[in-house]
């Protein structure tokens, strides 16, 4: 009887396992077929997917991404970044209106700021653009930078492409704020934009020369009512100091338009200004050669984000290295001798 009952629960076995993997096939199928025909809904439980550090939830959404990757690719990707107060998620609102109401499909990809304590988030995008939120031929998902360098969540990039699969011709990539770090953002997108407030004089006394470097566009925003007349020197004054800054892409001149999110002015510009844009870097080449090297660079970053998971997820690592770092603190060690501690122990020699 102990054979007969063994056998029957190795052939249980057998079948729960059969039909488990089968279960995984067919939901990465209805994921991939969904996504394509435009559902929302599993757009979103696909990029949920890819957000998972389940072990059997990484290889879906890895399996998922790679059935995608063939139908990715054919959107104009602009980051959108801006100093404290310059109303970034009011002016994406009525940009992704415009563009929605226009014919294009838009995705938002607004980086909420976690907590350096908890880790939590706030994730108040849909709240904060409720009506974009509400049109069919829209779609925002907010995701926590969870500390990640430039405010950038890691799965950033394959949200994107899911959302390109999607036929989401326009990506928007909302960042948490200013700060050198937005390189990461401009590592991702194909065009740029910094959006400011007023009175460039005051502004410029806080903001990073580098920052400014990296926009295609600076966006003087809020330019309506009283503040219009100073709106409109501010955008000169940009104008004038951006022929002195390295261009942010080869071959373009980076310009300044005045917006007014409140009576929906300057809208026909900045997309004029993108797809002129688009157009001349697609003529000479840098637009393939852009998305090329972020590619690879996008290769490399992660390779050195498995490299450090790995490294502090070895037994004992953690503890080793908070008693070197007490060691540092004190005195009795110095940096590089520290780190020849750890290397060694790790099978690295010179």
């Amino acid at each position: 009887m102990g054979g007969i009952e063994s056998r029957h629960d190795g052939m249980v076995s057998s079948v729960r396992k059969k039909f488990v993997k089968t279960k995984k096939v067919i939901a990465v199928d209805e994921l991939y077929e969904e996504i394509i025909g435009g559902s929302r809904l599993h757009l979103s439980k696909g990029i949920t997917l890819l957000e998972s550090m389940r072990p059997t939830d990484k290889i879906a959404g890895q399996e998922l991404l790679r059935r995608l990757l063939p139908k990715t690719g054919n959107s104009i990707r602009i980051g959108i970044t801006g100093v404290p107060g310059a109303g970034k998620s009011t002016f994406i609102e009525a940009f992704g209106l415009r563009l929605a109401e226009q014919g294009h499909k838009v995705a938002v990809l607004a980086i909420d700021p976690s907590s350096t304590v908890t880790g939590g988030s706030i994730l108040g995008d849909k709240t904060r653009m409720e009506v974009l939120a509400r049109h069919q031929r829209a779609f925002i998902r907010p995701s926590p930078s969870s500390g990640t360098l430039g405010g950038v969540h890691k799965k950033t990039r394959e949200t994107m492409l899911l959302c390109e699969a999607a036929g989401y011709d326009i990506i928007l990539v909302e960042t948490v704020g200013v700060g050198q770090s937005e390189t990461v953002v401009r590592g991702m997108v194909d065009f740029f934009m910094l959006l400011v407030l007023t009175g460039a004089g005051d502004e410029l006394q806080g903001m990073k020369k580098g920052i400014m470097e990296l926009a295609d566009s600076i966006i003087v925003h809020k330019a309506d009512g009283d503040n219009l007349k100073l709106a409109k020197k501010t955008v000169r004054e940009y104008k004038q100091l951006l022929h002195f800054l390295q261009p942010a892409t080869p071959g373009w001149m980076s310009n300044s338009i005045p917006v007014s999110s409140l009576q929906n002015t300057g809208f026909e510009e900045v997309w004029e200004t993108i797809n002129v844009f688009k157009e001349k870097m697609e003529s000479n080449g840098i637009w393939h050669g852009r998305r090329q090297a972020q590619t690879k660079d996008w290769f490399h970053s992660m390779i050195r984000d498995r490299l450090i998971d790995n490294f502090f997820s070895e037994q004992g690592m953690k503890e080793q290295v908070a008693d070197l770092e007490k060691q540092l603190l004190t005195g009795e060690a110095t940096v590089a001798s520290a780190v020849d501690r750890i290397l060694p122990a790790r099978g690295h020699t010179d």
